[in-house]
């Protein structure tokens, strides 16, 4: 595993108009450490946050948490006209620091969650798809994130 010096060191991809290996999005959230985790996981807060604008909302999620467990996550358009589900299937956790998971069409996510003081500093590094461009995708999940970041700012 590396270690927080090493994740933090490491080189980010921001935006680029060709395919790369991966992007990352990154928050910083001023909240409990122990809350925000809680958050990130249980499904009766993911349907609170997992949206990337004010036109989708996430009406169910499911969340089996520990490695090898699965997670349904509902994307839906408010006015019905669009849905998918964010499944995947959880490769390593370790409590209250990462989160490595494989989504259904086989990319991998690993977010990390590095508390700083009072804040907590999550970074997701995500291997794109192949329909959308690396922009889309990053602001797409960037949007997210803040989103959560709102949430659990919110909540304390």
């Amino acid at each position: 595993m590396r270690s927080q010096r090493e994740r933090s060191m490491k080189p980010r991809l921001l935006y680029s108009s060709c395919m790369a290996d991966t992007f990352n999005v990154e928050v910083m959230v001023n909240a409990r450490h122990d809350a925000i985790w809680n958050y990130f996981i249980d499904p009766q807060h993911i349907v609170g946050w997992n949206f990337a604008s004010s036109d989708w909302y996430c009406p169910k999620a499911t969340n089996d948490f520990q490695e090898g467990g699965s997670f349904n996550y509902r994307m839906q358009a408010r006015d019905g006209s669009a849905g998918f589900d964010l499944i995947g299937t959880y490769d390593n956790i370790v409590e209250h620091e990462l989160i490595e998971y494989t989504l259904a069409d086989g990319r991998s996510v690993t977010v990390t969650f590095d508390p700083q003081a009072n804040n907590t500093f999550i970074t997701a590094e995500i291997e794109p798809e192949t329909q959308n461009s690396i922009d889309v995708q990053q602001r797409g999940w960037q949007a997210i994130f803040d989103n959560f970041k709102k949430y659990a700012e919110q909540r304390g």
